[in-house]
């Protein structure tokens, strides 16, 4: 995998476990944050000779402002090859319940935040299931626990020719000899989760759906796709878990191997299996220091391709990690294991297809970043 692919995603995994700036009340507030990052590649001989690379990150900057009932909410970020927008959208708080978005926002599928701690996200990320933004209309309500979101989203937030994005979506383009035609159109969000407190921290669990088309720009036909989900957060104390379990499928209206599909994110492309499972455990320890905090953890995903094809094989990642936040500054240090995955193993840049390499592959990943 080259280092453009590797400088992309670090570019695309930026501002995981830092907070938003305070939304200003009748005018903007303006942040963001300056980012590096070093890679080592244990199966590259290149990244073994040179002890791996430092490489710029991003630059991102970040708007959030409030004027009464309405607010807007934006980032964009410009990494060393490419920039691209993550999210903007305005909203309106309609009752101290509901507040409703329009724009680039966050569809509401998975464990609320993220499904996961590291730098490296979760194999979600990489099926299009994790940190995903789409262009459309979402409403939220949370009363005494209970916290439901609605969603409809028209299409991404760029065309599905263009691979400079933030989070994972379906490509239009030559992926390994094979020319796909497909663009996700029309799709519904549902999330229900129900959070209950006690003492010492709380549990959120709740659950995903998520429907949609496909248009084919060849065929000229629609296309379906679903996914499924059961998820939960669990906290006690300094401790964190974390845990989901989900399906998903794409039906592309094409004429190529019904068995697979293309997808783009941060500058790259690669298939994907187009019906499966996923599954992620996470456990987290939080440890205060007198600068801040340093947050261990160890992240766990497997994808099981459910296809007509035999020989395609589970994917594999694991990442053991901590973080540390001190002052303005926010550090990820991370050490990936992968097996059949894509950006984690240097011969098989795919999720879910068959195997081309030999076994685990291991990296090492250490982003520091400057907020402000």
């Amino acid at each position: 995998m080259n280092c453009f692919k590797i400088s992309a995603l670090a570019a695309a995994i930026a501002l995981v476990g830092i907070s938003a700036p305070a939304v200003a009340e009748g005018g903007i507030n303006v942040g963001g944050a300056v980012r590096v990052n070093y890679a080592y590649k244990e199966y590259s001989e290149a990244s073994k000779d040179t002890l791996g690379k430092l490489d710029f990150d991003i630059f991102a900057i970040k708007f959030n402002g409030k004027k009464g009932d309405w607010g807007l909410s934006a980032e964009y970020r410009f990494a060393k090859d490419s920039n691209f927008i993550k999210y903007g959208y305005a909203y309106y708080d309609v009752s101290p319940e509901w507040q409703i978005q329009f724009g680039i926002n966050k569809k509401p599928f998975g464990n609320p935040g993220f499904i996961s701690n590291s730098f490296w996200f979760s194999i979600p990320y990489y099926l299009g299931f994790e940190d995903d933004y789409d262009t459309g209309i979402k409403a939220s309500y949370k009363n005494n626990g209970w916290n439901t979101d609605i969603a409809f989203y028209k299409n991404p937030e760029y065309g599905a020719s263009e691979n400079k994005r933030y989070a994972t979506d379906l490509y239009t383009g030559t992926i390994n000899g094979t020319s796909y035609k497909n663009e996700e159109t029309n799709q519904l969000n549902l999330r229900q989760t129900y959070v209950m407190e006690y003492k010492g921290g709380s549990t959120t669990l709740g659950g995903s759906v998520e429907v949609g088309q496909i248009y084919n720009t060849d065929t000229k036909d629609n296309g379906d796709r679903y996914a499924v989900a059961l998820h939960m957060d669990m906290s006690y104390h300094n401790w964190n878990l974390q845990a989901q379990a989900m399906q998903y499928e794409y039906d592309a209206a094409d004429n190529n191997d019904p068995n697979k599909i293309g997808v783009s994110v941060v500058s790259w492309q690669y298939e994907i299996a187009s019906k499966g499972q996923a599954y992620t455990a996470n456990l987290s320890y939080t440890i205060p220091t007198s600068f801040g905090s340093v947050k261990v953890y160890n992240d766990f995903n497997v994808m099981t391709p459910d296809v007509a094809d035999n020989s395609y094989d589970n994917s594999y990642q694991n990442v053991l990690g901590a973080a540390i936040a001190a002052g303005p500054t926010y550090t990820q240090v991370d050490f990936i294991m992968g097996k059949n995955m894509t950006f984690s193993t240097g011969s098989d840049d795919h999720v879910g297809l068959p195997m081309a390499g030999d076994g685990w592959d291991k990296r090492v990943n250490i982003n520091f970043g400057y907020y402000f």
